[in-house]
């Protein structure tokens, strides 16, 4: 899927956007009230309406790089133990096997493989957030998976490769946490909550340093403080790498910040 050049056409930007708590917003649980209102204003902020969407998720890992095809996406209810009507939600946006043909070229061109699926869904890493984001579900939205090996250099890799789309008109998203230990998020600890807060920090700092710079330090993400702490695990991290990649020498912006049960949230934009 290629858009021709036209100089009435701007540059869509890269955001990284949290995705909140399974379907926290639509559900009666506090405190995710201004993560809801930003993500509404998501579309007030680009330069127009793109031709379509390329997402990374926190919740799909793969073997080998992995774009869905499918022209009408179900959605996967990747979420458990919430009220029954949160199994309901729909979001009956348009997929593009044309645009998941497109992201196949580029990243091939890089030198890294690209498989096709067209039996997966959107998972609610995408769904929820999109539905206040882009509530017309009128964009189409192809689904790009992570390593299951967790390589931050490939994913960031995978986001350099595909940064020409941002030429084409489709806005690439990346949705994750800044926060991501299940076990403390509600504990109510002072400790964690505090650890939390320095890890914010400095993830906020890397985001908009220099361009080589922060590519850098989000490289080496796990040298900040109580980073271990906030990710055990970090692929609701490792979207922000591929977010970074596909923002090339543009500056990044802490565009969200909140704290959200005790913890530090932010979100990002860059372009």
């Amino acid at each position: 899927m290629s858009v021709p050049p036209a100089t009435h056409i701007a540059r869509q930007p890269v955001l990284f956007l949290p995705h909140g708590g399974g379907p926290c917003f639509f559900m009666d649980w506090p405190g995710w009230e201004k993560l809801a209102a930003y993500l509404k204003h998501i579309a007030r902020t680009l330069p127009q309406k793109p031709a379509g969407i390329v997402v990374m998720s926190g919740h799909w890992e793969t073997s080998r790089p992995t774009v869905t095809t499918a022209e009408n996406p179900k959605l996967i209810y990747d979420y458990y133990g919430f009220p029954d009507h949160t199994y309901k939600l729909q979001y009956p946006v348009p997929g593009s096997s044309a645009l998941a043909s497109r992201v196949q070229e580029l990243v091939r061109a890089d030198g890294l493989p690209c498989d096709g699926d067209s039996a997966r869904g959107l998972d609610h890493g995408v769904f929820i957030p999109f539905m206040l984001a882009f509530p017309e579900a009128d964009i189409p939205v192809v689904e790009l998976s992570m390593g299951q090996d967790m390589n931050a250099a490939q994913e960031m890799r995978i986001g350099q490769a595909l940064s020409p789309l941002r030429d084409e008109n489709i806005l690439i998203v990346a949705t994750g946490m800044t926060y991501h230990n299940l076990r403390h998020f509600m504990s109510g600890s002072p400790q964690t909550d505090e650890v939390s807060r320095r890890f914010d920090t400095w993830l906020s700092a890397a985001v908009e340093a220099p361009a080589e710079k922060r590519n850098r330090l989000l490289l080496e993400w796990e040298t900040a403080p109580g980073a271990r702490i906030c990710h055990p695990r970090e692929e609701h991290l490792l979207p922000l790498m591929f977010a970074a990649g596909a923002a090339g020498d543009e500056a990044g912006v802490h565009e969200y910040a909140d704290t959200v049960m005790g913890k530090a949230l932010s979100g990002f934009r860059f372009g």
